[in-house]
């Protein structure tokens, strides 16, 4: 992988690109999070046909912090990822995000209207507030009664202390990773996700988003999205397949793909399918 640095308003982002010698269209990867960073398991090995880009948000992995977190919106970040896009250049590109990168580049589509685009790859996708949060509602309740209650009690009490983050490792591992051990990949990633990002945009609590996503909601906007549009998920993903389907016929030319015994990083966990 090449690496290099990107100038933007906000500051230095990281990138690097695998295949740069292919003659594929390029692809973009957008990470998830919001504040994890990004991970290259599985799509890195589509860079034996195009080269693969990768960038870190700013304030997340190598790229910089913003001085007041304050900084960190929605509305930056599509931003950067115009500046990105811009500065690599991907005059001609297919989009690829996972998770709130599926977010900011549907936001960057609604926003920008950018040209050259030759469709979005949107793997375990949230685009709705109000439709996440009936999703993982949804998902506590099947969860052992223990559980349920940790969760509960920490978030009324506002505790996120070790009993909420017990409940909360038992929710991803039905619903994050149903990989046993989890990949050292993941375990980086939550070593290093930054928490002046995630709590600025989503909040202290994985399941009730209190940040400046609290009212984000595309879903009655994808119409206005032409490209061409591949969503994926697992059938035990965070982003319930129900949803998805609202969301893939919400886009005038879409399909999707429910990948089996996987959750959110099925990606991951089916790394064969999933290519």
């Amino acid at each position: 992988m090449r690496e290099g640095f990107v100038s933007t308003a906000g500051g230095r982002i990281w990138y690097g690109v695998c295949g740069e010698d292919k003659c594929g269209s390029p692809l973009l990867v957008v990470h998830g999070g919001p504040g994890f960073l990004t991970m290259t398991d599985t799509v890195r090995d589509l860079a034996d046909e195009r080269p693969v880009y990768f960038y870190d948000q700013l304030g997340s992995g190598r790229s910089d912090r913003a001085p007041d977190p304050g900084y960190y919106s929605p509305e930056r970040f599509v931003d950067e990822l115009e500046a990105v896009r811009s500065a690599l250049p991907l005059r001609e590109v297919f989009l690829m995000g996972f998770s709130w990168g599926t977010a900011l580049i549907c936001a960057y589509m609604l926003a920008k209207r950018p040209s050259g685009v030759k469709g979005l790859i949107l793997s375990a996708p949230f685009l709705s507030t109000p439709r996440w949060d009936r999703d993982q509602r949804a998902h506590i309740a099947r969860m052992p009664a223990s559980v349920r209650a940790a969760i509960e009690q920490g978030e009324a009490a506002g505790d996120y202390g070790e009993a909420y983050q017990a409940a909360m490792m038992a929710y991803y591992r039905r619903h994050l990773c149903v990989l046993d051990p989890w990949p050292a990949s993941l375990d980086e990633a939550f070593a290093q996700l930054s928490p002046e990002v995630y709590h600025t945009l989503w909040g202290p609590s994985e399941f009730t988003i209190t940040g400046k996503l609290k009212d984000f909601d595309l879903l009655g906007r994808l119409g206005a999205i032409a490209e061409p549009v591949l969503l994926t998920c697992g059938d035990a993903d965070e982003a319930d397949p129900a949803t998805v389907r609202a969301y893939q016929l919400a886009f005038p030319r879409a399909a999707m793909a429910v990948l089996p015994r996987a959750s959110h990083l099925h990606q991951i966990e089916h790394p064969d399918l999933y290519t």
